[in-house]
């Protein structure tokens, strides 16, 4: 669920080999390969060896990969299942679920009795619980989930916000990270939780993919109130224990019976282990499993009933293991990767694969399943690890690394390159920020450093920096209209172009995400620059104030006239509180951003340090005019103009990004 998923869009169908590269510092060497690619002409990739997909073979190669990953990538433990032909081929531990780092005995990582936070995982469970009252005919995916809720979720557009937007990640809404996760033991309701500040939508339902955590949450709220029962229980009595899954629960606290088998949660292997994370939209990731169970939950989704019983019958499966909205909402980013109604489409080496990935803060997990080899892995950590991204590109390791290995393909398979690539690159190029994001409040000020820019190669290719799925500068070809494959790789991403026809707006990715055009002045070619060099001025400005008076008193140089002293006083504490109110803003968006949240006063009393900035401006100009008629010499009325321009910058950025948002949210 989170932090991950927060800060960046993660990856749904990767090149690891790349990712891992980039991770030890190959960035450079990757990126001047890419840039130099050849052609259009794919080159393509090497089938992994193949093996016999037996317990045998892949307990040896899960033993011989695991292990080392998690001591090179600081993470204390894992816990693998995979599953065939209906049933568990097999469920390996490694490491610990405590390391004892508190004074505890270490504790190994058992895959049956041991329980991890599965994040976003948990979003499958709901959009299994959804299906299931789609199947008993009490929920419609097509209708307003206004009918299915007790209060209003603002909306600005005409069309309603339908189930089947929740389950696509598409109800148009922005992110919210606010509360995300609560002090450990906090009780939270989860109907209050979404009525209490639900976020803004920004986008037409059905039209842009922006991953949602608000929108599953909704969906399990509406799963609570046409049941009749807390979405906790609902679950456990008709998705957990139909499958046999009686060491899962998306109760927080884990009661009695599982509290004492919960792995802890670590930052790295020499850490010491957090506490319990409260998530507040517990359907969209507060789920708490093993990796047996998480096989059950696999099994249970491939046809066959673990516990007995189906989940949902044959049709209702493939219902909702297809994808779920086509070229009528979606246009042409429909040519891409689409969402089911829950699954990710992550489909390589030529097979259908489903699966989700999640991330808490401590743990991270991810679950593929192919549907049509009856097969599914599930993977999960109780760390971070010692580097950026390291959880990521581990579980990938292993699961990419076993699909290579069980499922390998032939590579990508040549395809003539459209005609229109070079049009439709030419219209591509310029700079896209991604969907999900917080563009109502403060937080659409990070949209500065999460950028990706196009640019349209002479071949008709385009470069993407950094590429959405492998994180570094990656070279696509058109190989259907307005659909690009990465040149040597498997790579899909789709574009849609604006009304008028003159450019790209959207690029679509990972089934769940989209990057969209960036406006001119919204760009860091514009913004940083503008604020970079009015905050200069402006600090010059205070730095100079304690000099000047040094230099006065040892020099003994008269007093500054009082003509136009008011202003130039009013002046002062306007930049001083711009100055003060950019720094802290910096503080206060890297705390939100590390998942600790701030209070409402604070955000308050920033935007009113913000705000005399702003009336400084007035003051300002009239210094200005007073210094020209007071003829008080070139260099005073050239500084107090700089002055007013490095005023009039800072408040344009934070207009621009929602720093003086009627609105504290975020």
């Amino acid at each position: 669920m989170i932090p991950a998923e927060t800060t960046a869009p993660p990856s749904r169908r990767r090149r690891t080999a790349a990712a891992l590269a980039a991770a030890t510092g190959a960035l450079a060497v990757l990126a001047t390969g890419c840039a130099a690619a050849p052609g259009p002409a794919h080159v393509p990739a090497a089938a992994a060896p193949t093996a016999d997909l037996t317990a045998q073979d892949l307990e040896a190669w899960l033993d011989g990969l695991v292990p080392a990953a998690l001591d090179t990538a600081g993470i204390p433990g894992a816990s693998v299942s995979v599953v065939h032909d209906g049933e568990l081929l097999t469920a390996r531990g490694y490491g610990y679920a405590d390391t004892g780092a508190d004074g505890r005995d270490p504790l190994p990582v058992d895959p049956e009795d041991s329980l991890f936070r599965v994040g976003s995982v948990s979003k499958l469970f709901t959009a299994t619980a959804v299906m299931q009252l789609v199947e008993d005919g009490r929920v419609d995916l097509d209708t307003d989930v206004h009918e299915y809720i007790d209060f209003t979720v603002p909306t600005a557009f005409d069309e309603p916000v339908t189930v089947r937007h929740l389950l696509t990640h598409t109800p148009g809404f922005e992110e919210r990270v606010a509360g995300m996760i609560l002090p450990e033991g906090a009780e939270h309701d989860l109907g209050e939780v979404l009525a209490a500040d639900p976020p803004e939508q920004i986008f037409p339902p059905g039209t842009v993919p922006a991953y949602s955590n608000y929108g599953n949450a909704l969906a399990g709220y509406i799963v609570e109130q046409v049941s009749g029962e807390p979405f906790a229980d609902y679950v456990r009595d008709n998705v957990l224990e139909p499958v046999g899954m009686d060491s899962s629960d998306f109760v927080q606290p884990l009661p009695d019976g599982l509290r004492d088998r919960m792995a802890q949660g670590y930052t790295s292997t020499g850490a010491p282990a957090a506490p319990f994370e409260t998530v507040s939209g517990a359907p969209a990731g507060s789920l708490s499993a093993s990796a047996t169970d998480m096989a059950r939950f696999m099994l249970a989704h491939l046809g066959h009933a673990p516990g007995g019983e189906a989940l949902l019958s044959p049709e209702t499966l493939e219902e909702m293991h297809a994808p779920a909205l086509d070229a009528d909402s979606l246009g042409t980013l429909a040519g891409g990767p689409r969402m089911t109604l829950g699954f990710f489409d992550e489909s390589r080496n030529g097979y259908r694969i489903l699966g989700h990935g999640g991330d808490t803060q401590y743990f991270h997990s991810e679950m593929q399943i192919l549907p049509e080899e009856d097969t599914g892995i599930f993977i999960t950590l109780n760390g971070s690890g010692d580097a950026d991204m390291g959880s990521h590109l581990l579980r990938l390791s292993v699961v990419d690394g076993f699909f290579d290995r069980y499922f390998p393909g032939e590579g990508p398979a040549d395809s003539p390159v459209e005609e229109t690539a070079r049009e439709h690159a030419a219209m591509a190029e310029g700079t896209y920020t991604s969907s999900r994001a917080m563009r109502s409040t403060f937080l659409s000020a990070i949209d500065l450093v999460g950028e990706t820019r196009v640019q349209a190669r002479q071949d008709g290719t385009i470069l993407v920096s950094p590429g959405p799925e492998t994180f570094v500068p990656t070279v696509y070809e058109e190989v259907a209209p307005w659909v690009w494959r990465e040149v040597g790789g498997q790579g899909v991403i789709s574009m849609r172009a604006s009304e008028d026809g003159e450019r790209v707006e959207a690029i679509g990715y990972a089934s769940a995400f989209t990057l969209l055009r960036v406006d001119a002045e919204r760009s860091s070619s514009v913004a940083l620059p503008v604020l970079l060099a009015s905050l200069a001025v402006l600090l010059v400005t205070v730095l100079s104030w304690p000099v000047a008076l040094v230099a006065r008193r040892a020099l003994s140089l008269p007093a500054r006239d009082r003509a136009g002293r008011l202003a130039r006083v009013l002046t002062r504490v306007g930049v001083a509180s711009a100055v003060a109110a950019l720094l802290s803003w910096a503080v206060l968006i890297t705390l939100v951003m590390g998942l600790q949240d701030v209070p409402t006063a604070a955000v308050r009393v920033l935007q009113g340090m913000q705000l005399l900035g702003v009336l400084a401006i007035l003051p300002a100009a009239w210094t200005v005019v007073g210094d020209v008629r007071r003829r008080a010499g070139w260099k005073r009325w050239t500084w107090s103009s700089l002055v007013l321009a490095a005023l009039l910058g800072v408040q344009w950025f934070a207009i621009t990004f929602a720093l003086l948002s009627v609105s504290a949210s975020y």
